[in-house]
C-alpha cells in the first residue's frame, strides 16, 4: 500500500528535472538498442504485452520527452497571444490569482494522467487508456475529442504565428503597414507554415526532437529576458495590481468579450487564459513509444513541463502587469495589448527585435511539437482500426520511422479548421475545452475502475491521492467546458454539437459493430507473430 507521504514525495520529486542514465544494451538485437546504444528492451517488452510492434523509433530522453510538451505549452505562445483572454476579463486579478488557480487544475489532471500513462505506455495514449479503462466505446469517443482538440492546438498556434509574425517582424521592424495584410495572407502563410512544420515530423523523430529540445532552451532564456526587460522598465512595482479585480468586459477590455455583470462570470472566463496556455501537456504520452524508459519518463515528463510553465509563465504575465504605463489603457488595447506594451515599453532596439524574433520561433517550434502529438494520436487511433482509412493512416515510414500519412493528414485538418474558424481567440478557447474534456475521459474512467477492473499500475503511482485528484479533474474540466461556450465563443457550441451527433451517428451506426478497439486479453498474445514480422519488415 502506498502512503500518503511516499505519493507527495513522487509527485514533488517529478518535478525537478534530472538526467537520464546512459544504461548500455548488452544483446545484439537492433530493436532493443537505440541509435545511442541505450537498452530499450524493457520498453519493448512492455509494449509487446499491449499487444503492439516497436515500429516507431524509440530515442527520445527525459529532457526531449519533457521538452515536447514544454514546447506545446510554450508560455510564449499562450501567455501572450491570448494574455487578453486574461486580462480583458478580470483584469490584473486574472493574472495574479487567476494563473496560479488554473495551473494548480493542469498540475492535478497531468498527475493523474500520468499515473494512468505509467500504467500505459503507448502511442494516443488518451484513446488506450480510455478503451482499456472504460470500455471501447468511450475510448473511441474520447479519441475523437482529442483529436478536435489537437486540431484546434495546431491550428491556433499557427495562426498566432502569422499574427506575431506580421505584427512584430513586418510591422514592427520593416514598418509595412498592418492594413495591407488580408485574410488571404494569413490562409498562404497558414500554409506554408503547415507545410515546413510537417515536413520537419516527415523526416524523423531526430530532427524533431533536436528542435524541441532547442525550443525548451529557447522559452527559458527568452521568457527570463523578457520578464527582466519588463520589470525594470515598470513605472513602479505595484504588487497591488496582481490581485485587484476589474472588470474588463466590454469595451473596456477593447470587445474581446461581451459586457458581463458582476465578478465570478468575468473572473471565471479570465482562466481560459491559464487554461489554454498550459495544455498540450498529453504530447509526453502520445510519443511514448518513442520514448526511453516510457513507465518512468512520461509522468515525469508531464509534470515537469507544467510545473516549469506554471513557475515561469506567472512571473512573466505578472511582469506584463506590472510594467504597463497605465492598466485602464493596456486592457483598451484587447488582442494588441502585448504589440501596445512592447512598443511603449523603453528598450534597446536590437534586445526588442531578438525578443520579437525568439517568440515568433518559440511559437513556431509549439505547433511543430503539436502537429507531432497529433500525428502520433491519428497513427495510434488508426492501428486500431479506429479512423476512416486506417490501413492508409497506420502505416510507418521504414526509412524514416515516422507515421507519414499521419503526419500529412493532420497538417490538412488543422489548416482546413483555420479557413472554418479563423479567429485566434475561437481556436484557442476550443483547444483549452475539448483537450482539457478528453483529458477527463480516461481519468473519470479510472475514478470508476480503479481497484476493480484496473489493478495493473506503472512505477508512477498516486496512491491515496489517485481517486481525490482524478474527482478534482473531472469537476474542473466541466467547469472549463460551462466557460468555454460562453459568448463570444459561441462558435465551439457549433462544435461540440456537431462533434456529439457525428459520434452518436458515428458508433452506433457504423462503429460500434466494426471497431475492436486495442488488443487486450488473447488478442495480445495472438498477435506476437505479427508484431515479430512488423519489426522485422522495419529493419530491412
Amino acid at each position: 500500500m502506498v502512503s500518503l507521504a511516499d505519493t507527495a514525495g513522487a509527485v514533488a520529486s517529478a518535478c525537478f528535472i534530472t538526467p537520464l542514465g546512459d544504461q548500455m544494451a548488452n544483446g545484439t538485437n537492433p530493436s532493443s538498442v537505440t541509435e545511442d546504444g541505450i537498452d530499450i528492451s524493457e520498453d519493448v517488452k512492455i509494449l509487446h504485452s499491449m499487444g503492439y510492434s516497436q515500429e516507431l523509433r524509440r530515442r527520445m530522453s527525459f529532457f526531449s520527452n519533457f521538452a515536447i510538451s514544454f514546447s506545446i505549452i510554450c508560455i510564449l505562445a499562450g501567455g501572450i497571444t491570448s494574455f487578453q483572454l486574461g486580462f480583458s476579463a478580470g483584469g490584473g486579478a486574472a493574472i495574479g490569482i487567476g494563473w496560479p488557480l488554473g495551473c494548480l487544475f493542469s498540475l492535478i489532471v497531468a498527475a493523474s494522467m500520468g499515473q494512468i500513462a505509467s500504467a500505459y505506455p503507448t502511442a494516443g495514449g488518451l484513446y488506450h487508456w480510455a478503451s482499456i479503462l472504460g470500455g471501447r466505446g468511450w475510448g473511441w469517443a474520447c479519441a475523437w475529442v482529442n483529436l478536435l482538440g489537437l486540431v484546434f492546438v495546431v491550428a491556433s498556434v499557427d495562426v498566432g504565428v502569422w499574427v506575431l509574425f506580421q505584427n512584430f517582424v513586418l510591422v514592427g521592424m520593416y514598418g509595412m503597414d498592418p492594413a495591407s495584410f488580408t485574410t488571404m495572407h494569413q490562409i498562404i502563410a497558414v500554409a506554408l507554415i503547415l507545410i515546413s512544420q510537417a515536413l520537419f515530423n516527415h523526416v524523423g523523430i531526430r530532427a524533431t526532437t533536436i528542435l524541441t529540445d532547442f525550443s525548451g532552451y529557447l522559452i527559458f532564456a527568452v521568457a527570463i529576458v523578457l520578464t527582466a526587460t519588463m520589470l525594470y522598465a515598470a513605472p513602479s512595482i505595484d504588487l497591488s495590481r496582481l490581485y485587484t479585480f476589474t472588470n474588463n468586459t466590454g469595451d473596456a477590455g477593447g470587445g474581446v468579450f461581451p459586457a458581463y455583470d458582476g465578478f465570478w462570470m468575468a473572473f471565471l472566463i479570465g482562466l481560459l487564459l491559464p487554461a489554454y496556455t498550459v495544455t498540450g501537456f498529453d504530447a509526453s504520452a502520445h510519443t511514448s513509444e518513442e520514448t526511453v524508459n516510457a513507465q518512468k519518463t512520461v509522468p515525469r515528463g508531464m509534470l515537469n513541463a507544467v510545473f516549469w510553465s506554471f513557475l515561469f509563465g506567472y512571473v512573466m504575465v505578472c511582469s506584463f502587469v506590472l510594467a504597463m504605463p497605465d492598466t485602464a489603457e493596456g486592457a483598451k488595447q484587447g488582442g494588441s495589448v502585448i504589440f501596445w506594451l512592447l512598443n511603449t515599453t523603453a528598450m534597446p532596439v536590437a534586445l526588442k527585435n531578438a525578443l520579437m524574433i525568439g517568440i515568433v520561433l518559440a511559437n513556431y517550434l509549439c505547433a511543430l511539437a503539436g502537429l507531432t502529438s497529433f500525428s502520433r494520436m491519428i497513427f495510434a487511433f488508426a492501428r486500431d482500426g479506429g479512423m476512416p482509412f486506417s490501413a492508409t493512416l497506420k502505416g510507418v515510414s521504414h526509412k524514416f520511422r515516422t507515421p507519414v500519412a499521419a503526419i500529412w493528414v493532420a497538417a490538412v485538418l488543422a489548416f482546413l479548421s483555420t479557413l472554418y474558424s479563423p479567429a485566434f481567440n475561437a481556436l484557442a478557447a476550443g483547444c483549452a475545452v475539448f483537450l482539457y474534456l478528453s483529458y477527463i475521459m480516461p481519468i473519470g474512467a479510472g475514478l470508476l475502475a480503479e481497484g476493480k477492473t484496473w489493478t495493473q499500475f506503472g512505477p508512477f503511482r498516486l496512491g491515496a491521492l489517485s481517486k481525490p485528484l482524478a474527482l478534482l479533474s473531472v469537476i474542473g474540466a466541466l467547469g472549463l467546458l460551462y466557460i468555454g461556450l460562453q459568448p463570444p465563443f459561441d462558435i465551439l457550441q457549433q462544435y461540440g454539437l456537431g462533434l456529439l451527433v457525428l459520434l452518436l451517428v458515428g458508433w452506433f451506426g457504423l462503429a460500434r459493430s466494426r471497431f475492436k478497439g486495442p488488443p487486450m486479453g488473447s488478442l495480445i498474445a495472438q498477435r506476437q507473430a505479427e508484431i515479430a514480422a512488423e519489426e522485422k519488415a522495419m529493419l530491412n
